[in-house]
């Protein structure tokens, strides 16, 4: 078994890029040291970063960033005043990272297929990015955040975070892709528990609503569309044949918004195992299931309808 595309939006797409580049240069290890180390280096351009936890949540060991003065007034400021109204101090810190942890040679020929999503900022719409045209800016446009950085532009058109327009893009897994099991890895919660009522979670759950919609009224269509097809007794359509399964962790919903900008090693490292935990998780779970049929009940996304 092996993996044959992977579709990400901002973070995901930066890992997408990494993993299949060290993939191509190493295998399964390569890419698993290549992430490794690229994360570890955004960690440490961010050691002398003024932006981290307060000593209170150090203590308490909580990975918000909610006591940081910083970040308090950081917040209020992006509410009143543009990256365009901070000029070079817009500037992303990524951009330097990502030029020199991906070999954009060997990222066209890796037999991974990579696709990125960006939101064109001018029509609205996302934008596919495939292997051959993957660069550091095309990366950084995918998770450009319109309220901290300035929009970046490719071949003339600004692109924000591809999150409002497909998070992430499953499309082209069925349609340019020969593999009929797609394996969701959900980072932001779809559903959250109880009602927020602070400016910054309202604002924190409307994010996590507009970057869900994409995905979920593509997992809609997919169960549409097969629905049709099992209906007419279609053989071999592409969405018919498509099995999806998702990898998602309950400590994602629990940790606060703030942390998304913690880069401390120790919490990148509880994410990542975290992560491999989850993984493991399904793998014992569903493992079997891989290849026969479906472990996410996209009929759900039906009821109602």
């Amino acid at each position: 078994m092996r993996i044959e595309g992977i579709s990400g939006t901002s973070a995901g797409a930066m890992n997408a890029a990494v993993l299949a580049d060290g993939y191509t240069d190493g295998g399964p290890e390569g890419a698993r040291a290549a992430l490794e180390h690229f994360w570890r280096r955004v960690s440490e351009a961010a050691l002398l970063s003024p932006l981290r936890r307060g000593p209170l949540d150090i203590v308490l060991g909580h990975w918000t960033l909610d006591n940081s003065p910083l970040y308090v007034t950081m917040d209020l400021a992006s509410r009143l005043f543009s990256p365009y109204d901070l000029g070079v101090f817009a500037s992303n810190p990524l951009r330097d990272i990502l030029a020199t942890s991906i070999d954009v040679d060997r990222l066209r020929a890796t037999p991974i297929k990579v696709f990125v999503t960006a939101t064109n900022v001018r029509t609205g719409r996302g934008h596919l990015f495939r292997n051959a045209e993957i660069t550091p800016d095309v990366l950084l446009a995918s998770g450009c955040l319109p309220t901290l950085f300035q929009a970046v532009e490719i071949d003339g058109d600004p692109y924000w975070d591809g999150g409002y327009s497909g998070n992430p893009t499953i499309t082209p897994l069925v349609r340019e892709c020969s593999a009929s099991d797609t394996i969701l890895v959900q980072i932001n919660p779809v559903e959250r528990p109880g009602t927020p009522r602070s400016a910054r979670d309202i604002l924190n759950r409307l994010n996590e609503i507009s970057f869900n919609t994409p995905l979920l009224k593509e997992l809609r269509m997919i169960a549409l569309l097969r629905e049709a097809m099992h209906s007419r007794q279609a053989k071999g359509a592409l969405w018919a044949r498509m099995r999806i399964h998702r990898i998602a962790s309950q400590m994602m919903t629990d940790l606060g918004v703030s942390s998304k900008l913690n880069a401390e090693w120790p919490f990148l490292c509880m994410l990542r195992d975290e992560g491999r935990r989850c993984a493991e998780e399904f793998i014992a779970t569903h493992g079997a299931d891989l290849g026969k049929r479906s472990t996410f009940d996209l009929d759900e996304l039906l009821e109602g309808t």
